[in-house]
């Protein structure tokens, strides 16, 4: 706190009990007023004088002084009065502080500076008055009418009605967490960015992962893209890296994009269906526009209902540029890979857990961070020149396309761990802003017509939703790189400005803020020739060859998901000929895949739809096996998954005790589920705990199953109704099943039996022997699924 102390006026006399003014000599013999809002300006002469003219204005011309802007010239004040909003700065209270501290700003730190604990402290009113009763209105007698004057009430009441704010159009359900970014080594050959320009360098981010089409109360689990955005706090700014679980989107410009939403969401007339795409007005949409085609391979895929937020892919979706200290700029494609492994739901499944959880992703990334298991994912980096990009088939700047892993390699080069979840949900994980124009040096934008439209729509949509132009200095979105320019005023605005200075160039403080030239941002100087039109280049054309290959890169299970899912969709659609065009589209893409769908649905397969060019140029790679889930198996085994394990009275204690060790150790999370919370006492007396019941938890809400030994605890499974649909759903599922001992009768009342021979995820043992047979389950655990078992598509 500042010293509550006078201002300096020594430069003035006063005659005693006379508040006028009083000429005082100078040293320079001239007599001058003592008031000190003149003293000020006369001190600030000289100052501003030593900038006679803007010394830079001549070099904002010229192509070279374009690409090489000139820092601004700074002239340093011999006082930090000079440059003060106030003579009075130095004196303070509680409240005020003191002075600004010189070229900082306080607002720019951790958020320890606005987490609150009322650890020991009363309730107040926001106004900081102690509250003496919260559990009544103020009546006039105790059954009299409540009166207006209740300030305290009104204050509680207004500020719940005022609570919620807009949610986001698209993106709408999400979670988020904390974590940090390690560059492997350096990469100031590409790029002079922040985050990359040494090894082992760490940059905070902050996370989010959502839903696209779903409102901020839909489900998790609903058939979707996932949106995959990250906040670097580079120490040269933010960086906001904003893309999805799949690489392309649906449309190729911008213009396009509030026509696709609208048809995705709800129909405007009943408001249905929510997060879903299985209706008319979407599939209407994409099916006059041959470009979503590859998009919707990815999301009819398995991609499109993945098993965690934690076992997702990231791309950037857009074609990026990377400027290096020399102002040389490469192209780039960001792609995040899980260490996770990429691993999906089956739609039985995800249809299921909807109805039983909900929350399932949000509370699966929370309960990894919250133990320790924190998810990692490493960044690898497509680079390449405008020469190569010319030379391909396709065009890097439509966002239909992707760059095939064949053609251009991954480079690995960093990794981000998410550490720490949100502190408060709504303070950090909703109000948090992500806008592709957030970007810093050694980032720039390629020419994308889609990703021009983003530029503009992130920043202005959170204008509305978060209350101002001044979102960026809510907690989460603030900056650590110090903030300084002229931007003022507007609602909710937090910083206290020192100063009188909101312009440049300026004199009056110096010159500062000042640009700061080519150490700043400055865009690469990209050559552009051409007309202005409204257009798309001949390449964007080609509209199905990536389906294709898509389709292509697929195991046999995939391609069925993939065509059990076009059926499941298209069946939802109540006007036939939209589902006629659609299967016309797919007959482009491949004529298997039209024929498996088609014959779902009860239709002949239609002739493919004319394609927009008829000779495109031939793709460079026919198969990327990349492209399919099965590639990235992940590298943690068991860590994290759940393994249920029933119990009832009369279990075969010491199996389980073998298996929760191995298991634990292993670093998977064991419960125990009975057919209800509680304890249950083993076959010798011992006591085992269940934290689920096999009601609230049901089977497909677990990554594999072990059925016990015990025939008093088997005999009273058998007779409860939830325990063979709890078994069949993890067989349904493809999950990893252990059967112990007499667990066997429960396997047969399931109908499994029979299937076990070929089965390599279902494990028979004795419970004496459950010790040697847990490596073996942990093994089958860790493959996610066993797809010999796939009973998702129909039986022909």
């Amino acid at each position: 706190m500042a010293k509550n102390k006078k201002p300096d006026r020594s430069s003035r006399v006063k005659s005693k009990g006379d508040e006028s003014s009083t000429p005082v000599q100078g040293n320079d013999g001239v007599l001058r007023t003592n008031d000190v809002v003149a003293e000020h300006a006369s001190a600030s002469d000289d100052f501003v004088a030593a900038m006679p003219c803007n010394p830079i204005k001549a070099l904002e011309y010229g192509h070279d002084n374009a690409v090489a802007p000139p820092a601004g010239e700074v002239v340093e004040p011999g006082s930090s009065a000079l440059t003060a909003s106030t003579a009075t700065e130095d004196t303070g209270t509680a409240k005020t502080g003191g002075a600004a501290p010189l070229g900082k700003n306080a607002n720019v730190a951790s958020l320890d500076r606005v987490r609150v604990d009322p650890s020991n402290e009363p309730l107040t009113t926001n106004q900081g008055v102690r509250i003496g009763d919260n559990q009544n209105t103020l009546k006039a007698g105790l059954r009299g009418p409540s009166l207006l004057e209740d300030f305290i009430l009104r204050e509680k009441i207004t500020h719940f009605d005022h609570e919620r704010i807009p949610e986001r159009v698209v993106h709408a359900r999400g979670s988020a967490a904390h974590g940090y970014f390690e560059a492997y080594d350096t990469l100031t050959q590409y790029t002079r960015a922040a985050p990359f320009a040494e090894k082992g360098k760490i940059t905070p981010v902050f996370a989010r992962f959502s839903t696209v089409a779903g409102e901020r109360g839909s489900k998790d689990t609903a058939r979707d893209a996932r949106g995959f955005a990250v906040k670097f706090y580079s120490d040269e700014g933010n960086w906001d890296l904003v893309g999805n679980n799949i690489p392309v989107f649906f449309i190729q410009d911008a213009m396009k994009f509030p026509d696709l939403v609208h048809a995705l969401k709800p129909e405007p007339h009943h408001g249905m269906p929510q997060a879903a795409s299985a209706h008319d007005t979407f599939w209407d949409f994409v099916s006059l526009m041959p470009e979503s085609t590859h998009m919707l391979m990815w999301v009819m895929s398995d991609r499109g209902i993945p098993r965690s937020y934690r076992m997702m892919q990231g791309f950037g979706v857009h074609t990026f540029r990377l400027v290096n200290e020399q102002g040389q700029s490469v192209f780039c494609k960001f792609h995040w890979k899980p260490l996770q492994g990429t691993h999906s739901l089956v739609w039985d499944e995800a249809v299921k857990i909807s109805g039983a959880n909900p929350d399932f992703h949000r509370a699966d990334l929370w309960e990894a961070i919250e133990s320790g298991e924190f998810p990692e994912w490493e960044l690898g980096l497509q680079i390449f020149t405008e020469e190569q990009a010319e030379g391909f088939s396709f065009d890097v700047l439509d966002a239909t396309k992707i760059v095939p892993e064949e053609l251009v390699p991954l480079t690995p080069v960093g990794r981000m761990v998410l550490n720490r979840n949100p502190d408060n949900f709504f303070a950090e994980t909703e109000q948090v802003a992500f806008c592709t124009a957030h970007i810093i040096p050694g980032i720039d934008f390629s020419n994308d017509p889609l990703l021009a439209g983003r530029i503009h729509s992130y920043a202005d949509t959170q204008i509305t939703r978060l209350g101002g132009p001044n979102f960026h200095e809510i907690p989460i979105n603030s900056s650590l790189a110090s903030v300084q320019n002229n931007q003022r005023d507007g609602m909710h605005r937090q910083a206290l400005h020192r100063g009188r200075v909101a312009y440049e160039p300026n004199s009056l403080a110096g010159g500062c803020p000042f640009q700061a030239g080519t150490s700043g941002f400055v865009s690469y100087p990209e050559s552009i020739t051409g007309d202005k039109v409204r257009g798309k280049p001949e390449k964007f054309a080609e509209h199905y060859a990536q389906a294709t290959l898509f389709y292509e890169s697929q195991t046999a299970v995939e391609k069925a998901h993939i065509a059990a899912a076009f059926r499941f969709e298209l069946s939802k659609v109540g006007i036939p000929a939209i589902r006629e065009r659609m299967l016309a589209s797919l007959g482009n893409v491949s004529r298997e895949l039209a024929a498996e769908v088609a014959s779902g649905l009860g239709m002949e397969v239609p002739n493919a739809m004319p394609k927009a060019v008829a000779d495109p140029n031939p793709p460079e790679v026919s198969v990327s096996p990349a492209l399919s889930l099965m590639a990235l198996p992940g590298e943690c085994g068991v860590r994290t998954r759940q393994i249920a394990v029933l119990v009832e009275n009369g279990v075969h204690h010491a199996s389980l005790v073998a298996l929760h060790a191995a298991l634990t150790e292993a670093g998977a999370v064991v419960h125990f589920v009975g057919p209800r919370v509680g304890t249950f006492v083993g076959t010798s007396g011992e006591k085992v705990e269940a934290d689920k019941s096999m009601e609230n938890s049901p089977g497909f809400l677990f990554d594999a199953l072990v059925v016990p030994d015990g025939s008093e605890a088997v005999q009273a499974l058998a007779g409860n109704g939830h325990t063979v649909e709890f078994i069949k759903d993890q067989f349904r599922h493809c999950k990893t099943i252990l059967v112990l001992g007499a667990g066997r009768k429960l396997l047969e009342m399931a109908g499994i039996e029979p299937a076990t021979n070929q089965d390599p995820g279902i494990l028979l043992a004795e419970g004496v022997d459950a010790a040697e047979i847990a490596t073996a389950f942990i093994d089958a655990v860790a493959a996610h699924r066993h797809p010999s078992r796939d009973r998702d598509p129909p039986t022909k």
